[in-house]
């Protein structure tokens, strides 16, 4: 596996293994949030919705003498709360047509393929739950017996997949992509990706809760008291690692999590080449005149959201504020970016670029 493809895949593993606040006496820590889980049969035969197995299908063209292998990770309850531990289980290399299977703790992985009259090949890839349990168990007694954030990674040697977003194979209780720039290995997963899924550049690591911004996860890392750091410190060595890693981000780190638009060539996925000297577009406009207002970067205004406004902004109804951005789209309407005047955090939010945006009608420029 790539060294891209196995950051990705731990960091979607450990996704919802603890939330912030990440201390242990927190409500929502109290059992694991788990994505991806393959219960035990007599659970999901109770249970509408829940699955005791997860099935990837998809599509390769292969090269002659083309091989398949697969890996399994997921993770296992290991103690109270949300403690667990990671298992990797591994398959192959096999050749086309052939069908491979092992048994571990608690569950069976198989891998298998068949060749296509149109010289494809349809491969499946399973793993099921084997955990003998009671019936009429509960949810926590269901998942101290279930695979939780179960990966799948089918990969070839000698060949190519094709999209499974195309359509054609069914997966159930998981969410196949391509994986790599070659297209020679399918992710099936716990989330809804598309193809070729990336971790940003600008990324800090991995902080369990990824499905939220990471940019605001660090700004609550750096807020945490001393009394919730020490608790956090005397728990989990995993979230203990996270915290201090994410206490260690500079201003200059979190300013660069906050956000850009990159747009890539369909095909090619690279950016589209630009002579050099063109403006950031994301910079906005030092002026625009709407309705014969003039608004320009600096200056005040009063916020007057209209009634089918938002509830937060019709908390702002009255409130002066600053332009700071000024953003036209593709139908011609003026966006302002503004920061309340008598919000102790301004100066962070023009520092890190968290405007709040209204439409020019939503306002009421101050004369001076």
């Amino acid at each position: 596996m790539t060294d891209h493809l196995e950051e990705l895949v731990t960091s979607l593993l450990w996704e919802g293994y603890a939330l912030y606040p990440y201390t242990p006496g927190a409500t929502k820590n109290a059992t694991p949030t788990p994505f991806g889980i393959v219960y035990p049969p007599a659970y999901a035969a109770e249970c509408a919705g829940a699955f005791d197995h997860a099935r990837l299908e998809c599509v390769a063209e292969p090269e002659p003498d083309a091989t398949l292998s697969a890996t399994l990770r997921h993770l296992a309850p290991s103690g109270e709360g949300h403690r667990a531990d990671e298992r990797r289980i591994e398959l192959g290399p096999m050749a086309l047509g052939e069908r491979v299977t092992t048994q571990f703790e608690g569950g069976r992985f198989t891998l298998r393929s068949e060749a296509r009259s149109d010289g494809s090949a349809f491969v499946r890839c399973c793993v099921h739950n084997s955990a003998v349990a009671p019936a009429g168990l509960d949810r926590a007694g269901a998942l101290a017996r279930s695979l939780i954030s179960t990966q799948i990674v089918v990969r070839i040697a000698g060949g190519r997949f094709r999209s499974p977003l195309d359509g054609a194979p069914t997966s159930v209780n998981t969410y196949p992509v391509l994986a790599t720039e070659h297209d020679d290995a399918v992710l099936g997963t716990t989330y809804v990706l598309p193809d070729h899924p990336q971790i940003a550049p600008e990324s800090r690591g991995g902080l369990f809760d990824s499905t939220e911004i990471e940019e605001a996860l660090l700004l609550h890392v750096q807020v945490l008291s001393d009394d919730e750091r020490a608790e956090i410190e005397r728990a989990d060595p995993a979230v203990r690692e996270m915290i201090a890693r994410a206490a260690a981000a500079t201003p200059e780190d979190i300013i660069a999590l906050h956000g850009r638009v990159e747009i890539r060539d369909p095909v090619t996925h690279e950016p589209p080449r630009e002579p050099p000297g063109l403006p950031d577009p994301a910079a906005g406009q030092p002026y625009a005149i709407v309705d014969g207002v003039r608004f320009a970067r600096g200056i005040k205004v009063v916020i007057r959201p209209g009634p089918d406004a938002d509830i937060q902004a019709r908390m702002l109804d009255g409130r002066t504020a600053t332009v700071e951005r000024i953003l036209t789209d593709y139908d011609g309407r003026t966006h302002l970016g503004v920061t309340i005047d008598d919000d102790p955090g301004q100066d962070l939010m023009r520092e890190t670029g968290r405007f709040l945006y209204f439409f020019a009608p939503e306002v009421e420029v101050i004369e001076t």
